[in-house]
């Protein structure tokens, strides 16, 4: 049987990695910084010089259908800037009426101005860091903003124009009980998002938040009440008319019934070509993983110093991993299986792999639907996707296709 490699003409998305921020918070284990904002002219322009080597290199203008600004804190960069790189997209690729085009912010470093400039660059989603509506688990959190800021950001943005917005939620805090989260998410539903995104509180090694925990200063709640939590938060959610479509994530519909799910993110799930640019940026396309430069200043170099690029890494990439047949299917488990209804297609998985789901993956999955956390669904059975219950374990699922050769 021979490998099946459809990138080639796949819909592109692309990812644009902006890593500044005003403060760096003691539980992020993102590629940020605090304290270079004197750099964001000369990064931009980096940015948009890796933007034309990429398409160039590319050999034809590119269909993209999603554009994604994330960080650090997107938000930070003029409305110029934003403008400037989105016409450097469109004049390389080929962006695609009705593309989604989403950039993260954090309230309280927006104004009206800043976002009516936003919308009128191309910018139709708008993703904001919420977290908390508790102001003691925002200071926990050493966020640089309090739920008045959250309100008068949904405000602004709805005056501006945009309606296409996201809530992003932390659970599991220390000291947070149901009770409290349950406040968080109905202070959230009264802004009425398009989109809401939950997340339970990681902690990541070398981060500020590790060494507390480490020290004694800090204790998070056990796994029982974290569980208990994210419950709470998919009953009332489905109550109040979202869909869940993904582990961590839910969507409303809008005028026309259409869901509104990120269909940038999906592009992940889905392992779907995506590009991207920035400092430490990743990218996928054609079996080729991609990585760049996480430095700020490495990363400016390296695009200033470049004349061309080869395709699919950019200028500044020092990752070019090209991935093995096994590899590339093990992804699409570790992804795909995060999507709550759609998971897995055995007919996808035969078409873009050659191979059998249920050939390749046989002891896994009969292991899995045996222990109640994976099921066959859809027409015919024929899509995998974790049960109820799996969502909830859904790292023990995903470590299952990870490491056999």
């Amino acid at each position: 049987m021979c490998y099946v490699n459809s990138m080639a003409t796949a819909l592109y998305s692309l990812y644009l990695h902006i890593p500044f921020c005003r403060h760096r918070c003691g539980y992020c284990d993102f590629n940020t910084t605090a304290g270079l904002e004197a750099l964001i002219p000369a990064y931009v322009d980096a940015l948009r010089r890796e933007i034309r080597l990429a398409g160039r290199s590319a050999g034809e203008r590119l269909p993209v259908h999603t554009v994604f600004f994330g960080g650090g804190t997107p938000s930070l960069l003029p409305v110029e800037a934003v403008a400037g790189i989105l016409d450097e997209i469109r004049e390389h690729f080929e962006v695609l009426a009705g593309a989604e085009i989403s950039l993260e912010a954090n309230p309280g470093t927006v104004s009206l101005e800043s976002l009516q400039g936003f919308w009128m660059a191309g910018i139709n989603r708008l993703s904001f860091g919420m977290q908390s509506a508790n102001p003691a688990e925002l200071a926990f959190l050493e966020r640089q903003h309090d739920v008045f800021d959250v309100f008068k950001a949904v405000e602004w943005s709805r005056r501006a124009g945009f309606e296409n917005l996201s809530l992003d939620l932390i659970f599991g805090l220390p000291g947070q009980g149901s009770d409290g989260w349950a406040r968080t998410i109905e202070t959230a539903l009264v802004l009425k998002p398009a989109h809401l995104s939950l997340y339970a509180l990681t902690v990541e090694e070398g981060t500020p938040l590790h060494r507390w925990i480490r020290r004694g200063l800090v204790t998070l709640p056990d796994d029982d009440l974290a569980a208990e939590m994210y419950e709470l938060a998919s009953e009332r959610l489905e109550a109040a008319g979202f869909e869940q479509y993904e582990i961590s994530n839910w969507a409303a519909r809008d005028a026309n019934g259409n869901n509104l799910f990120c269909r940038h993110n999906l592009q992940y799930w889905r392992g779907l070509p995506y590009l991207g640019f920035g400092a430490g940026a990743h990218g996928y396309a054609g079996g080729v993983r991609t990585a760049n430069e996480n430095g700020v200043r490495a990363y400016i170099q390296a695009c200033q110093n470049a004349e061309a690029a080869v395709f699919p890494a950019g200028p500044a990439a020092i990752v070019r991993d090209r991935l093995t047949l096994k590899a590339e299917m093990q992804e699409r488990m570790m992804v795909g299986l995060r999507l709550i209804k759609e998971g897995v297609s055995a007919a996808d998985f035969l078409q873009r792999f050659g191979w059998p789901l249920e050939e390749v993956f046989r002891r896994q999955i009969q292991k899995l639907v045996a222990a109640g956390l994976l099921e066959w669904s859809g027409e015919n059975e024929k899509a995998l996707r974790l049960t109820k219950r799996g969502r909830l374990l859904g790292n023990r699922v995903f470590m299952e296709f990870v490491g056999e050769d």
